[in-house]
């Protein structure tokens, strides 16, 4: 297939705007270096929220207009891996979100049996990425996109065989844009046994190392977490592993004795505010920039791909 676009990063945000464009009559090739199960979207926990991402004067949109796709993929959770799951951000509060808060349904303050310290109960979508990564992929291969494994030193390659290049290259836009800007939040989580936990809990510091979340997926139950700046250690962290099982203990006591099923590492690609904008080269090629989603890449995911679509859309 000669490609009329080709999407550079096969993470949630890449492969999204893939099949946005597929399905907009485009043919499409995904290039990535790891399979899209492989990347760092394989590793979130993948709960809708808007987290450690700017500006926030775009995030809320682009995170409304995601919600409702995800609300709609929540009907068949087991080909979309979407369900929509009732749970507690514990010492969060409606006056402290931004506007985007107003259309979340049944977001309201949590009873102090939900959250004792006080919080917000909501139902959101909880996505299990694995099975989500590749139903994205299996839709975008129905729409005639394909998924190629390729590793760049540089975004003209991509742009000396299609007119238009979509880079959702996620922490590789470091070295390949170049933008020193974008920086590493290193995620640890563990995987456990599932005592019995049915609902999600996070009390998450935006500027803290630190956070502690559980969320129940199929087969398992995920605890988090780590955020640490400028990290770029893949390996999990046999003490920072105990530290979150130990976090995670405190909330709910059975947790301490959950079997350990594995340990998993992501890094966030993290930038002051996300890059979503369209360059256009002296021979007339465009090179659309998306990029920079930092920890809610998922949230934003279908949001941000309708804007970077109409980026192309209006290059053409």
């Amino acid at each position: 297939m000669d490609a009329e676009v080709i999407v550079v990063g096969g993470g949630v945000i890449g492969l999204t705007t893939a099949v946005e464009l597929a399905e907009r009559g485009r043919r499409v090739a995904v290039w990535t270096r790891e399979p899209p199960g492989g990347t760092t979207s394989s590793v979130a926990g993948a709960l809708w929220w808007p987290y450690r991402i700017e500006p926030e004067a775009k995030v809320g949109g682009w995170a409304v207009e995601s919600l409702r796709v995800f609300e709609e993929l929540a009907a068949d959770p087991g080909a979309t891996g979407v369900r929509l799951v009732p749970g507690v951000h514990a010492g969060a509060r409606l006056s402290r979100l931004g506007r985007w808060a107003a259309e979340v349904r049944e977001l309201r303050a949590a009873t102090a049996a939900e959250c004792p310290g006080g919080g917000l109960w909501a139902r959101l979508p909880l996505v299990d990425m694995p099975v989500y990564l590749a139903w994205l992929e299996d839709r975008l291969r129905a729409a005639g996109g394909t998924v190629l494994r390729r590793t760049l030193d540089s975004l003209d390659e991509a742009l000396a065989e299609a007119p238009t290049v979509v880079n959702c290259s996620g922490i590789g836009a470091r070295w390949l844009v170049p933008d020193e800007s974008v920086r590493p939040v290193r995620g640890q989580v563990v995987l456990v046994e599932n005592p019995g936990v049915d609902t999600w809990y996070a009390d998450a510091d935006s500027a803290g190392a630190a956070t502690t979340y559980f969320f129940p997926q199929p087969g398992r139950l995920l605890l988090g977490g780590t955020a640490e700046e400028d990290v770029y250690r893949p390996e999990p962290d046999e003490r920072t592993a105990a530290e979150i099982v130990a976090r995670c203990a405190r909330v709910r006591p059975e947790l301490a004795d959950a079997r350990i099923l594995g340990h998993r590492v992501g890094l966030r690609p993290a930038r002051p505010a996300v890059r979503l904008e369209r360059e256009v080269r002296p021979d007339g090629r465009a090179l659309v920039h998306h990029y920079g989603h930092g920890g809610a890449g998922v949230t934003v995911s279908w949001g941000c791909a309708r804007e970077a679509t109409r980026l192309v859309v209006e290059a053409v």
